[in-house]
């Protein structure tokens, strides 16, 4: 927080090491969640599926049958997902973006601020060797 007689002026996109670590872990969460989507059948419980239909000029996809998830699966995915929520709340509700509105950093420029930290030095995967290979040129991509 910017007071009185600070000679530095606030920076919203000088990021706490710990809100860098957060965004990091969420980064690496969503990484591991779509590499383990992509192994799981299309759906999560026993289904006969359906045929592929044209009614009207307008095309139903079918599905194949499938066994559902195995329970380990299911399990791994329930754990990714809940550990994905909780970091999620704590990069979205980190003390940093209070300090912003707090020093006048609203609107697009705390939206910026916000985007930015996704694309910060540290924040990202170093590289796309991993599990769902996720890396900074997906980052810049997508944001």
């Amino acid at each position: 927080m910017t007071t009185p007689g600070d000679d530095v002026p606030f920076d919203p996109h000088a990021f706490p090491d710990d809100l860098v670590a957060a965004q990091l872990r969420l980064a690496e969460l969503y990484d591991a969640l779509h590499a383990l989507q992509r192994t799981l059948p299309w759906s999560r419980e026993p289904s006969p599926g359906w045929a592929a239909e044209e009614e009207r000029g307008r095309e139903r996809v079918g599905r194949p049958q499938t066994d559902g998830w195995a329970p380990d699966a299911a399990a791994e995915w329930d754990r990714l997902r809940a550990e994905l929520r909780e970091t999620a709340a704590v990069v979205h509700c980190h003390k940093h973006w209070e300090t912003c509105t707090t020093n006048g950093v609203q609107g697009a420029a705390l939206v910026a601020a916000r985007m930015a930290l996704k694309r910060a030095e540290g924040a990202v995967p170093a590289s796309a060797d991993g599990p769902g290979s996720l890396g900074q040129d997906d980052v810049r991509t997508a944001a």
